[in-house]
């Protein structure tokens, strides 16, 4: 694909938790957004882990081109309904698992954010990037829990997060898992200015991707450096990819950052939709 970059002149198997046919019947295409889905629990396997997580799935039998997106640092992700309700939308499945410590997944281990803050200070940052690449067993095991169901289109994946999900995206793009695109909201916004252990991780992370990526965030993130650091990486290697730095969303740096990621579909959305449209 073309390589783009915009910034502005300023600045195994699963249980059904709940039966996925009471997300809808009717034809196998988007459900043109005339009628809201409803997000359905389910459970799948992580080595040993029991996790959980939302589904939304258009009406339909499918098979549906197939979003999994990655939660933030939040200990109660829910189901992300404004991003739910648009990929559905748009005839795509979308999976928000939760990962390990985590809301649905709470019983399987340790909040990050609890395990972060009992380490010694001089060693948070590095403890932070250890769990996060943790954890990306746990998006591998949700991508391969989609690739099980028959009403996914399995050559038509794709991986997308916000926040510490941006980050998990972009450490899950190093990984051959049969993905065709990856989409980093924001990832490390709030940890980036002075995170070497971060920095060096993401870094080492883009240059090993396997798919194009596509970096964004409003303008006025935390930290718009994550954006346009890695996507200059990405540019210099010769490697598939897209940045833009959004106008400002909201007012405050928290709604530019979470407000963007989880609110912003209005804004976004066409372009997300066309990069892994355009990488399928």
């Amino acid at each position: 694909m073309r390589l783009t970059q915009a910034y502005p002149s300023m600045a195994s198997a699963a249980c059904l938790l709940v039966a996925l046919a009471g997300c809808g019947g009717g034809s196998s295409g988007g459900n043109g957004g005339d009628t809201p889905v409803q997000a359905v629990k389910v459970s799948f396997q992580s080595g040993s882990l029991t996790l959980g997580g939302y589904l939304w799935k258009p009406p339909g039998a499918g098979p549906f081109p197939t979003v999994v997106y990655n939660h933030g640092s939040e200990q109660q992700p829910g189901s992300k309904p404004a991003v739910g309700q648009f990929f559905a939308s748009r005839g795509y499945v979308l999976f928000v698992p939760h990962r390990r410590g985590h809301g649905l997944s709470q019983a399987a281990g340790t909040w990050i954010q609890d395990i972060i803050a009992a380490a010694p200070s001089s060693q948070q940052a590095q403890v932070r990037v250890d769990q996060l690449l943790l954890q990306v067993d746990d998006v591998a095991a949700a991508v391969a829990y989609m690739q099980q169901q028959s009403f996914v289109d399995t050559t038509k994946m794709a991986v997308a997060g916000c926040s510490y999900g941006g980050i998990e995206t972009v450490f899950t793009a190093e990984r051959s898992l049969g993905l065709k695109s990856a989409v980093d909201f924001a990832g490390a916004a709030q940890t980036w200015a002075g995170d070497t252990p971060m920095q060096t991780r993401m870094t080492t992370a883009v240059d090993n991707a396997t798919v194009p990526i596509f970096f964004l965030q409003a303008q006025n993130d935390y930290n718009t450096q994550p954006t346009q650091v890695l996507s200059a990486e990405m540019q210099s290697l010769s490697k598939p990819h897209q940045a833009k730095i959004y106008p400002p969303y909201g007012t405050t740096p928290d709604d530019g950052h979470a407000g963007f990621c989880f609110n912003g579909t209005s804004v976004w959305g066409d372009d997300v939709a066309n990069f892994i449209a355009s990488n399928q």
